[in-house]
């Protein structure tokens, strides 16, 4: 089996860290089986996982793109070992899909008897319980172990060019198991995520995922989006600092993935955006009406709530020491 299998590796850390009785992992190099892991899709995330796993660990590293140029950009570079077709994923350990959601869902469809059973599917898209239900279904009674996964990290650029082996560094690496994923699988996710750089790995169900998404990501790409569609942007020259640099930052997004998240996600993100269309009414209206008291009681809430969310986040990041 895959998983009594111990794996080359990488990785620099100021302590040890036991995920289970397989794998410990110190500051010195350890040198064990390798791997051939398959990624597919050397956009942004994929290249940069591709970087990041050549940096540091020895894994065997192979790409797929439908992009033959991307491919051979990926080989010349180092990112990769070697170029593989589809039929080649029955060599892969585990397979890393870096696709939007639905061509994920269509290329397990498409290729299910192409994966080795026995080994570990997952992908790296930003909603989860579309992806998971479908691929799981489709590679269970294969032998074949899909785990969801969300690497949270991005540029407001896309394409393998502006992929680097430092993209993940200290962000969260979000496992999404179903009720039937061994905890080997979970355990060797999280050793290549640390592998990679991030500096927190979470896990979650697919729907609890894609319920926090909505509000800490994709609500703030709408709005974000939405918030230079003003008529003042193209006046804002010199009259702009942080606050404006962070609330557009996003807003330069790639319509052809967001819109697919959006949409595979609908019932979460329609929440959170009527949600904030009502708290922005409040607003709206206590200007209108020169209500000084409402507008400073709303003002204060939202103050008083970020400050109990600081707390709280600062508490569990102390309760982790």
């Amino acid at each position: 089996m895959l998983f009594q299998r111990i794996f080359t590796f990488r990785l620099e850390i100021d302590r040890p860290i036991r995920y289970n009785k397989l794998y410990t992992f110190s500051k010195r190099t350890e040198r064990r089986t390798k791997m051939k892991i398959a990624i597919v899709g050397l956009g942004l995330i994929g290249g940069s996982i591709c970087k990041a796993l050549k940096k540091s660990t020895f894994h065997h590293i192979m790409g797929l793109d439908a992009d033959g140029e991307v491919c051979k950009k990926a080989l010349d570079s180092g990112a990769i070992d070697e170029i593989i077709t589809a039929n080649e994923l029955s060599d892969a350990d585990m397979t890393m899909l870096c696709l939007y959601p639905e061509t994920i869902v269509e290329f397990v469809k498409q290729h299910k008897d192409k994966f080795k059973p026995g080994s570990i599917v997952t992908d790296s898209c930003g909603i989860k319980e579309y992806v998971v239900t479908r691929c799981t279904e489709v590679l269970e009674p294969l032998g074949v172990i899909f785990v969801g996964s969300h690497p949270m990290a991005g540029r407001e650029f896309s394409g393998f060019d502006y992929s680097t082996d430092d993209l993940f560094k200290g962000a969260s690496y979000i496992i999404t198991p179903s009720e039937n994923t061994p905890k080997m699988a979970i355990d060797l996710l999280s050793t290549l995520a640390c592998c990679m750089g991030f500096g927190k790995v979470v896990t979650a169900t697919p729907k609890q995922h894609d319920i926090n998404i909505a509000f800490t990501s994709q609500l703030a790409h709408v709005v974000s989006n939405a918030y230079v569609k003003s008529p003042s942007l193209f006046n804002a020259d010199g009259f702009s600092a942080g606050s404006f640099m962070d609330l557009t930052r996003v807003a330069k997004l790639n319509e052809y993935m967001w819109s697919s998240l959006f949409l595979c996600n609908k019932e979460a993100l329609l929440f959170e955006l009527n949600t904030i269309i009502d708290n922005l009414c409040e607003y709206r209206d206590a200007i209108n009406n020169d209500d000084i008291d409402t507008l400073r009681d709303i003002l204060r809430d939202g103050r008083e709530r970020k400050e109990k969310s600081n707390e709280l986040y600062a508490e569990h990041a102390r309760r982790k020491v």
